[in-house]
């Protein structure tokens, strides 16, 4: 499967250096745990996000918001998203990983413009930079 997205994710991995990781996980055998692991090695600010840890990867873990969701629930994590956006006016990127893409999530961020990467791993394009 190929990437589709708004922005390059190398220009997003060499731009932005604190990532929240939703859905992380506490179990060292799961890539929830292992790609955050992995990113803190390369010099990345972790944020995990799970409502069931209170540290993931030596990190405090937040429970702020939803955990990781399959596919046909990405737009309303997209939502979520431009909702943050509009109270904190930060810029955001929002990046679903491998395997995970939705249309209608695609069109929601496009519409509040904000930019999006889908279908594509943290460490594969870490690790390609």
């Amino acid at each position: 499967m190929t990437p589709s997205a708004t922005i390059s994710p190398h220009d997003v991995l060499r731009k932005y250096k604190t990532i929240a990781v939703v859905g992380a996980s506490k179990n060292p055998a799961k890539d929830a745990y292992t790609v955050p692991q992995f990113m803190k090695d390369h010099g990345y600010k972790v944020i995990p996000v799970n409502p069931t840890a209170d540290e993931i990867v030596g990190e405090k873990a937040y429970p702020i918001v939803d955990v990781f969701r399959p596919s046909e629930e990405l737009p309303q994590v997209a939502q979520q998203v431009v909702d943050f956006h509009r109270k904190y006016g930060r810029p955001f990127v929002f990046w679903a990983q491998l395997g995970l893409e939705n249309e209608e999530a695609k069109k929601i961020l496009a519409k509040n413009k904000i930019p999006y990467i889908m279908n594509a791993c943290l460490r594969i394009v870490q690790r390609s930079l």
